[in-house]
C-alpha cells in the first residue's frame, strides 16, 4: 500500500458534547465495534463496574467524568481511525479546544431529552471556526425524548447549521421501536429482551403488512406522517456542504444499548473526509506532501506512574513518520531523533515503526516541547499556526505545606502548567516558593490538587484571590519590567515564559490602566 493510500484511509475526529449526553459511552461502543476492546465499560463510578477505557486518570474513575482528552486508534472496515475523546465539562474547555485543533471532523452528541445545551454551543463554535464537518448523534432514544422535529429545529436555530436526517426514530423511551433509514427506506427494529436492551438487526419495509403489529399502531401512523414531512421538507443530501461544515448529518440511537451505533459508524466513515490540509506560514500544507510535518497539541505527564514519564502528542499533518527518523524542532531550532513513537489506547501504548498524516502519535518528552510547537523534516522551513492560550477566570495563590518538598512542588507545578491544564504566574523578581495559579473553571483546582498529591506527593495550601480578569501586555516594550501606573488592586505578574501580564479585579480597573498608560495594549489571549 502506498503512502497516499495509507493517508486516504485515515479518519481523525473528536467527540464533543455537554456533560452526561453520553459522549464517553458512545466512544466505548465505537471501540467495541472496532475490536479495540472486548467489553465496553461505563462512565459512572461503582466498585463493581468497569470504567470507560478513555477515562484513565484516577480522578476520572472516582468522579465518573472526563477531565482530560484521550486518544485512541483502531481499525474498522479498512479505515484507520483516530478518536479524540474530549472532556464535556466546561471547566476543561481549553483542553477540548486544543484537541479540536488536531481533528478533521467532530461528532456532536446530544441528549434526546435535553437538546442543545450550553457546552454544546461553545464547542460547536470552535468547530465552526475550523470549518470542519460536524456529525450529530442524538442519543438516549431509549429514554423519554423531545419531538425529533423540535430537536432538529433547535440545532438549526441555536447552532446556525442546517441538518440532514440520515435516519428517523420510531417512538422513544419504553415505546422506542427502532429507526427508519431514509436512504435504504427500511426500518431497523429495536427490541427489549428480559429487561436488557439488545440490538435487533431486523430490517422491515414500511410497506410490510405486519409493520403496524411489529412497531405498534400509533407508532405506525406517526411514522407514515413523519416520512411524508421529511420527504417534502427536509434538506437534500449534499456531500460538499457536509464536508465544509454547513450541513450536519443527524443520526438517532442509543449508545448505552448499542442501538444505531454500528450503522452510524459505517455511514460516518463514508461521509467524513480523509486528513485535511493545514496552514503553515500562510501556505496550505497538503497531507499528501511527502515531507513529514506535525504539531504538538497536547502534553501529558505521568501517564505511566512507574516511570514518571511525560508524553507529547503530535498530530501528523503531512507525509510519513518512521521510527528513528531525524526531525527538526522548529521552536527549539535543533534536530533530534524520535526513537520511541507510540500509538495510544487511552493510557495504554504500543511502540510503532511508522505513522502517516492524520495519525496521532505520542513521543517521550524530556521537557523540550510546548503546545503549538512544529516538528518537521530537516530543511523544511515551516511553522504551523499557534494554538491560543486563553485567559483564565479564577485565581489562587498556591504554596507547598512541607518546605522540604520544594523541588517536587516546582516540578509538579511546571509540568502540569506545560500541559495547559493550568496557567501559572509569579510576581517579578520572585522565586517559585509560591505561585499564582489561574484556571478556566474551578474544578481544575480540584484536579490540580489531586494530581499534586497523588503524582508528586506534595500537599499544597491554596488561597483564593479576588482577581477576575487577566490581560497580556502589548503595545509597549516588555524586554524589561514595564513601569506602569496601576491601581492598588491590580497586580503585575509573569507567566512561565516570562511574558508580563496584569491581573484585575474589575473591568473598571482595566479601563483605568489603559487611560493612564499611553500606548498600552491589553490582549485577551496569547499565542504560544
Amino acid at each position: 500500500m502506498t503512502m497516499q493510500d495509507e493517508i486516504r484511509r485515515r479518519r481523525t475526529f473528536a467527540i464533543i458534547s455537554h456533560p452526561d449526553a453520553g459522549k464517553t459511552t458512545l466512544t466505548e461502543k465505537l471501540l467495541l465495534y472496532g475490536g479495540a476492546i472486548a467489553l465496553a465499560g461505563t462512565v459512572k463510578g461503582k466498585k463493581n463496574t468497569r470504567h470507560a477505557v478513555s477515562d484513565w486518570m484516577e480522578i476520572e474513575k472516582q468522579r465518573g467524568i472526563s477531565v482530560t482528552s484521550s486518544v485512541m486508534q483502531f481499525e474498522y472496515n479498512n479505515c484507520c481511525i483516530n478518536i479524540l475523546d474530549t472532556p464535556g465539562h466546561q471547566d476543561f474547555s481549553e483542553d477540548t479546544y486544543r484537541t479540536l485543533m488536531a481533528a478533521d471532523a467532530a461528532i456532536m452528541v446530544i441528549d434526546a431529552s435535553k437538546g442543545v445545551e450550553n457546552q454544546t454551543r461553545k464547542l460547536f463554535k470552535v468547530c465552526v471556526m475550523r470549518h470542519i464537518p460536524i456529525f450529530t448523534f442524538i442519543n438516549k432514544m431509549d429514554r423519554e425524548a423531545r419531538n425529533p422535529f423540535d430537536l432538529l429545529e433547535q440545532i438549526e436555530r441555536e447552532l446556525g447549521i442546517k441538518t440532514y436526517a440520515v435516519n428517523w426514530p420510531i417512538g422513544s423511551g419504553k415505546e422506542f421501536r427502532g429507526v427508519f433509514d431514509l436512504e435504504t427506506r427500511h426500518i431497523l427494529s429495536f427490541e427489549a429482551n428480559n429487561g436488557q436492551h439488545t440490538v435487533s438487526k431486523t430490517e422491515v419495509s414500511p410497506d410490510d403488512p405486519q409493520l403496524a403489529e411489529h412497531i405498534g399502531k400509533q407508532n405506525h401512523l406517526q411514522l407514515a406522517e413523519d416520512i411524508e414531512l421529511l420527504d417534502g421538507a427536509s434538506e437534500d443530501f449534499n456531500l460538499e456542504a457536509i464536508q465544509s461544515g454547513t450541513l450536519s448529518p443527524v443520526f438517532f440511537g442509543s449508545a448505552l444499548t448499542n442501538f444505531g451505533v454500528e450503522p452510524f459508524l459505517k455511514r460516518f466513515l463514508e461521509l467524513t473526509p480523509p486528513p485535511l490540509a493545514r496552514i503553515a506560514n500562510g501556505i496550505e500544507i497538503s497531507p499528501f506532501d511527502e515531507s513529514f510535518s506535525a504539531f504538538v497539541f497536547k502534553i501529558q505527564a505521568n501517564m505511566n506512574k512507574a516511570h514518571r514519564d511525560r508524553v507529547t502528542f503530535l498530530r501528523i499533518c503531512s507525509g510519513q513518520f518512521r521510527r528513528d527518523m531525524e526531525v527538526y524542532h522548529v521552536q527549539g531550532n535543533k534536530k533530534m531523533r524520535l526513537s520511541q513513537p507510540q500509538m495510544m489506547m487511552a493510557e495504554n501504548r504500543e511502540v510503532i515503526d511508522e505513522a502517516y498524516a492524520g495519525d496521532i502519535i505520542g513521543v517521550f518528552d524530556p521537557g523540550i516541547f510546548s503546545i503549538g510547537d512544529t516538528i518537521c523534516a530537516p530543511g523544511k522551513q515551516i511553522c504551523f499556526e499557534g494554538i491560543p492560550t486563553f485567559a483564565p477566570e479564577h485565581f489562587a495563590r498556591v504554596r507547598h505545606k512541607d518546605t522540604m518538598k520544594r523541588k517536587q512542588f516546582v516540578k509538579g507545578v511546571m509540568q502540569i502548567a506545560q500541559e495547559g491544564a493550568i496557567q501559572i504566574f509569579h510576581e517579578p523578581d520572585s522565586g517559585m516558593e509560591e505561585v499564582i495559579v489561574g484556571v478556566v473553571g474551578v474544578l481544575q483546582f480540584e484536579v490540580f490538587e489531586h494530581r499534586m498529591r497523588t503524582e508528586y506527593n506534595v500537599e499544597i495550601i491554596r488561597e483564593s484571590l479576588g482577581y477576575q480578569y487577566i490581560r497580556w501586555i502589548g503595545g509597549i516594550s516588555t524586554d524589561t519590567k514595564p513601569k506602569l501606573i496601576i491601581s492598588e488592586d491590580t497586580k503585575l505578574v509573569q507567566d512561565f515564559r516570562d511574558q508580563y501580564l496584569l491581573l484585575f479585579t474589575s473591568e473598571w480597573n482595566i479601563r483605568w490602566a489603559l487611560e493612564r498608560n499611553e500606548g498600552l495594549e491589553l490582549l485577551d489571549f496569547s499565542k504560544n
